[in-house]
């Protein structure tokens, strides 16, 4: 086997694996957007799976988000002082969490802890044959367990986000107050500055798109899953790793697009 050879046929390898992946991929995309109007029918899955992913999630974003909001205070108090009027504080920390750090930050804290969750309740059922057991039963699963999963998860990341925004711009406050007494007036006066409506729907959007990437990667793999606890545990890292990377590259291309 000539050196070529050693680099080519793994490389050949690793392209075709993704692209068959890619395609298995769109196709169950297609397939959950065939059973989309099961979210109404099967209402009650939706509103059980709306509360596990939203409302159980809210200590742990609103946490991360106004720790989010102070840090970004912080380091623009530090560095406007003497240079910049503290009035801008307000604005460049309320553009940076509603277009950028709360719908980001929350769909990666989403996505360690939803993702990874939805995952591996669907890759047990599918290593234990309960997915199986559905179809024998004349049930399908994308009605009962993917479209419930998914609608719920697009539908509750922009409400996070929005609480997301709302601590954020909290703590930002309480640091700026705190570090160089910036009254409430003055940071929240810097906010409306330049606040635009649509830096807000910027933030909801990409917030619904992340949902999609964390719940239908969460879904695909765990659907997927084969080989025992194994197999449970590398879909549930793929999830994570997969979702990860849409979201910083979602994220960065909805900005471009969206952000002119």
């Amino acid at each position: 086997m000539t050196k070529t050879s050693i680099v080519v046929i793994p490389l050949g390898s690793f392209v075709r694996r993704g692209l068959s992946g890619a395609i298995h991929y769109i196709l169950f995309i297609l397939e959950t957007f065939r059973n989309v109007f099961a979210t109404v029918q099967c209402h009650h899955l939706t509103v059980e799976q709306m509360h596990r992913i939203g409302i159980t999630s809210i200590p742990l974003v609103a946490t991360t988000s106004i720790f989010t909001g102070s840090i970004m205070s912080w380091q623009l108090t530090y560095q406007f002082t003497d240079m910049i009027p503290l009035t801008y504080v307000g604005m460049a920390v309320g553009k940076s969490v509603m277009t950028e750090l709360a719908p980001i930050l929350t769909a990666m804290v989403l996505a360690g802890r939803v993702g990874a969750s939805m995952c591996s309740e669907l890759g047990t059922m599918a290593v234990t044959e309960q997915l199986d057991a559905f179809n024998v039963l004349g049930l399908n699963p994308y009605k009962f367990l993917i479209v419930p999963r998914i609608s719920s998860a697009v539908i509750m990341l922009p409400v996070l986000t929005i609480l997301s925004i709302f601590v954020g711009l909290l703590g930002g406050f309480v640091v700026a107050y705190l570090y160089k007494e910036v009254s409430f007036h003055m940071f929240f006066s810097g906010v409306r500055l330049s606040y635009k409506d649509w830096d807000f729907a910027v933030g909801l959007i990409k917030s619904a798109l992340f949902g999609f990437f964390i719940s239908s990667y969460a879904c695909y793999f765990g659907y997927y899953t084969t080989n025992g606890a194994e197999g449970v545990g590398k879909s549930t890292k793929a999830t994570v790793v997969f979702s990860m990377t849409s979201i910083l590259i979602g994220g960065f291309a909805l900005s471009k697009l969206l952000l002119i």
